[in-house]
């Protein structure tokens, strides 16, 4: 005598797919789905770069962290001041920062000039550093 069969387990139902008309393909997948800066369909390369630095140049915001910034001034404060402890008011920290950040942004922009002079789009280490020997020692050069 045969056993008789027991019916089969369902499967749930996938999720349907959206609705898309007939001839539209369906749109490609990321080639590293791990790499968070893919270029979306669409874009140029350099395009998403020239959207944010349109974006940064709109803005009056600071570019560092805070926290960061002020561990930083305060480990320096410590080695020069030979272990004496300084405090810190929080619009000094701020006003610190202000010029640290416009002083980097000063010395990126002459180095890509640097870099463009040389005919090349890339920023070397090397054009930071003939901008930092072009200014001499009071503005942060050998």
């Amino acid at each position: 005598m045969a056993r008789p069969k027991r019916p089969r387990r369902r499967r749930p139902l996938a999720p349907a797919l959206p609705h898309r008309p007939r001839g539209e393909e369906s749109p490609p997948e990321p080639q590293n789905p791990t790499n968070p800066l893919q270029i979306p369909p669409g874009l140029r390369p350099g395009q998403r770069a020239l959207k944010e630095i349109r974006r940064y140049q709109s803005t009056t915001r600071l570019l560092l962290r805070p926290a960061p910034f002020s561990r930083l001034v305060r480990e320096l404060c410590l080695l020069f001041t030979r272990g004496v402890d300084y405090r810190w008011q929080r619009l000094a920290l701020l006003a610190l920062q202000e010029a640290a950040e416009a002083f980097l942004v000063r010395i990126l922009e002459d180095a890509y000039l640097c870099s463009l002079h040389a005919r090349r789009v890339t920023l070397f280490p090397k054009d930071l550093q003939l901008v930092r020997r072009l200014r001499g020692p009071e503005w942060g050069g050998v």
